[in-house]
């Protein structure tokens, strides 16, 4: 029996027993149930200058290659978002490259990939309305040109300049008409960013998403889905049922996504979400085995694959919630996806030791871990690194 040491937040360690891999093969088909996109992080070089403040230096070949696995499993890539440590590292530059070089790799492996489109390129803190709408719209006409599917991320400059829910719908509407193909709208709570406080005119989600589904009602065609990132089950269900036919609702709740994407097959609630989610980055495999037992019609399988990751994700995700993305890098490095736990800007350092304990003894007990016996490996080695030899 081969164990795996924890460590407790008052400094005590114990070991549990380290579970097999799960027992998970690559679908050999296009998921059918349910569309699903990996939020998708990057990973720097190792001996770049990761540290708070400098420009992002990133190692292509492993941020890349991230990508790719999350093709093999079936699932599309959901890039340059703030997974990517957008607004968190992620400095203008980098963005554009990643979403060219990410985009080609889509291409070269027949994976859908959606990036996310912003006004973050602009240095002033504070630009008027016209600029914001120049802003979103120079960022979505180069996502276009790469290929990509544009998400139409929530803005900070437009929460800062915006006074009422009337100048949201006319700086949507403006950038919307100028969008060759339809967008994704993509709703982001505060638990992520701050800043984004009364997003759409209101810090009350009901008056809100009322903005929100009028912006999909004055451009149709327009809009392909919404992705909802307000860790509330209540107010996603809300919304899904109120979107237009062909409006997908990509769920971004990554508290609560095994019961919005398994809706009405698992019975909670009529219809469904799909899913755009940091979380299915870091259990790639567990999600990909979850929506195929839905493409078989076996929504019991479905429940026990995808179920235990759901405590995992909560983790991850834990107050202060901006910070989930060191867990998501953290799970990629244990599974092999990356040569060291580094990330841009330093952020590899945001979360404890116990914290990242307990994401360990969660992945064993959800069969997250892909190659057990590595992440036990590295596991340990950083333990003994920070003096935890006992």
């Amino acid at each position: 029996m081969t164990m795996i040491r924890l460590l407790a937040a008052d400094g005590a360690t114990s070991d549990t027993e380290l579970n097999d891999a799960g027992a998970y093969t690559r679908p050999t088909a296009p998921l059918q149930s349910r569309v699903a996109y990996a939020a998708a992080h990057v990973v720097p070089k190792v001996h770049a200058d990761n540290t708070p403040g400098r420009p992002a230096d990133i190692d292509w070949d492993a941020t890349l290659a991230f990508r790719r696995n999350a093709y093999s499993w079936g699932l599309g890539v959901a890039d340059a978002m703030d997974t990517a440590q957008r607004n968190m590292g992620l400095d203008a530059a980098a963005t554009r490259e990643l979403i060219a070089r990410s985009a080609e790799v889509a291409r070269e492996e027949g994976g859908s990939v959606v990036v996310g489109v912003n006004t973050d390129h602009v240095d002033e803190e504070r630009i008027s309305l016209p600029q914001v709408i120049d802003a979103y719209v120079e960022q979505l006409h180069f996502t276009e040109e790469q290929g990509a599917g544009p998400v139409l991320m929530a803005s900070r400059h437009l929460a800062r300049v915006a006074e009422s829910r009337t100048d949201y719908l006319r700086v949507y509407a403006a950038v919307l008409q100028q969008a060759t193909t339809p967008v994704v709208l993509h709703w982001l709570g505060t638990a992520f960013d701050p800043q984004l406080e009364g997003y759409f005119g209101s810090g009350d989600w009901r008056d809100a998403s009322g903005t929100l589904l009028r912006i999909i009602a004055e451009n149709p065609g327009k809009v392909a889905g919404v992705k909802m990132s307000l860790l509330n089950a209540e107010s996603e269900i809300a919304v899904r049922e109120q979107l237009p036919e062909g409006v997908r609702m990509f769920t971004g709740d990554d508290f609560n996504y095994v019961g919005l994407i398994g809706g009405d097959t698992v019975g909670q609630g009529g219809s469904h979400s799909d899913a755009l989610l940091g979380a299915f980055a870091a259990i790639t495999p567990v999600a990909s085995a979850a929506i195929q037992a839905l493409d078989a019609g076996d929504p019991a399988r479905y429940l026990e694959i995808l179920g235990p990751t759901e405590e995992l994700s909560r983790q991850v995700f834990a107050a202060p919630t901006f910070y989930y993305k060191t867990g998501v890098a953290f799970l990629s490095w244990l599974n092999g996806h990356q040569p060291a736990f580094q990330m841009v800007g330093g952020l590899h350092s945001a979360r404890s030791l116990p914290h990242l304990s307990r994401i360990v003894e969660l992945a064993n007990a959800s069969l997250a871990l892909e190659v057990p016996e590595l992440a036990r490996e590295r596991w340990h080695g950083m333990l003994a690194l920070n003096g935890v030899t006992a």
